[in-house]
């Protein structure tokens, strides 16, 4: 318990933290007026195994009942711990880690197109009844659009279909690819709203299967298509491009590649839509619990490392949107209806994975409202004058669409 003390020393700046150990003794770590948070470890390994990668062994202790609570919730373990976070890297073992998590993220972030499918079979074939038991009506499991206080989780999603709509500049009759298409809440709201025909490509035969049979029951399967397929061999050229959640899943290594993808499917004055998750403060690495247990393979990059691809491709970005707070909202609602539904979900999950699915939905609502999280909008086209020279464009579309 001695290391593990040094380290807490060092971590707790904010609040204060109680620890009762696996030998029945307590400790308290406190720095300035905060939260207050007690906790059990019930395994005597975790003494040494915190120490050395708590970012990793917290969470699969939390998982395994044998980091337990004590008269606190664990969302106010998450907050105490994201508030204190950066603490942990001024821990000479814990900056040694970090740097040596940086410098092999490559090999974590492999995503060539067999490792891509396994990643995805590992995350998004899960269990559609699960998806459904939290996601909003439609089944859109990206960033919602947050337009007013009073917003519903299926309002704010809709926010988000008008507000891509419109940075898309949709004309009857064009054709548009959907790279990472979920459920095909997307591409059925395009071919619906704006009369164009669209591929929606996945990895996922869970979620390729539902969105077939969802534009099936909206009679929009003459103008949708789902396929399984990678990016990398889709084939043809393309109006419009669109892709909302899936470049956190191609991987620096595939920066340039991907690009170079959507450039090549551009039609000349085609125009491309990215939504992504994304992180200020320059390049990092993904925390070794989500890497291993939700999103192998998984990296929310900073601009600057899209940029530069974006930059070798010749491409022109045309517009950027920071979304700031709104993907704290989307995952607080998303932990709200998995909490409300988890008897329900205790049927064909286990307790264990239960505890895994809180922990990785309200760290992730913590990294957007006190971490280094954000989503960005990239706006991209061949020609500098495809699109209007001014924004005003993007409101009237809006408010027609809403119309």
């Amino acid at each position: 318990m001695h290391l593990l003390k040094t380290l807490l020393t060092r971590f707790v700046q904010v609040g204060t933290l109680e620890v009762h150990d696996a030998d029945g003794k307590t400790h308290v770590f406190s720095g300035r007026p905060g939260p207050k948070v007690s906790i059990r470890l019930k395994d005597r390994k975790l003494h040494r195994t915190l120490f050395i990668n708590p970012e990793l062994y917290a969470g699969e202790a939390y998982m395994d009942g044998t980091l337990v609570m004590e008269g606190t919730t664990i969302r106010e373990f998450l907050e105490f711990a994201e508030i204190n976070g950066n603490n942990l890297r001024k821990h000479p073992l814990q900056r040694i880690l970090h740097k040596g998590l940086k410098g092999i993220r490559k090999l974590h972030q492999r995503n060539d197109a067999k490792s891509a499918r396994v990643h995805v079979h590992h995350h998004y074939d899960l269990s559609n009844d699960l998806y459904r038991s939290f996601l909003d009506e439609d089944m859109h499991y990206s960033c919602a659009y947050f337009s007013g206080e009073k917003d519903t989780l299926e309002i704010a999603q809709q926010n988000k279909l008008r507000h891509i709509a419109a940075k898309l500049d949709l004309k009857p009759g064009q054709r548009v690819l959907d790279i990472g298409c979920g459920w095909g809440g997307m591409a059925l709201y395009l071919a619906k709203v704006a009369d164009v025909e669209v591929l929606g490509v996945t990895l996922s035969t869970e979620q390729l299967a539902l969105a077939r049979q969802r534009a099936i029951e909206r009679g929009l399967d003459n103008r949708v298509r789902f396929e399984l397929k990678d990016y990398r061999d889709v084939e043809g050229t393309f109006d419009r491009i669109v892709s909302v959640g899936m470049f956190e899943h191609v991987g620096i290594a595939h920066y340039d590649e991907f690009f170079a993808k959507v450039r090549d499917l551009l039609k000349p004055d085609g125009v491309a839509l990215l939504h992504s998750i994304g992180r200020k403060g320059g390049p990092g690495a993904t925390g070794p619990w989500l890497r291993k247990y939700i999103f192998p393979g998984g990296y929310s990059p900073a601009l600057s490392e899209a940029m530069a691809s974006v930059e070798r491709s010749k491409l022109w970005v045309t517009d950027i949107e920071v979304l700031r707070l709104h993907y704290a909202k989307t995952l607080r609602a998303w932990e709200q209806r998995f909490q409300a539904n988890r008897k329900k979900i205790m049927t064909f999950m286990d307790e264990r994975f239960c505890r895994m699915w809180e922990f990785y939905l309200i760290a992730s609502e913590l990294s957007f409202t006190h971490g280094s999280h954000m989503v960005f909008q990239m706006q991209i086209a061949k020609k500098r004058d495809t699109l209007p020279i001014t924004r005003d464009y993007l409101a009237q579309a809006e408010a027609q669409l809403k119309a």
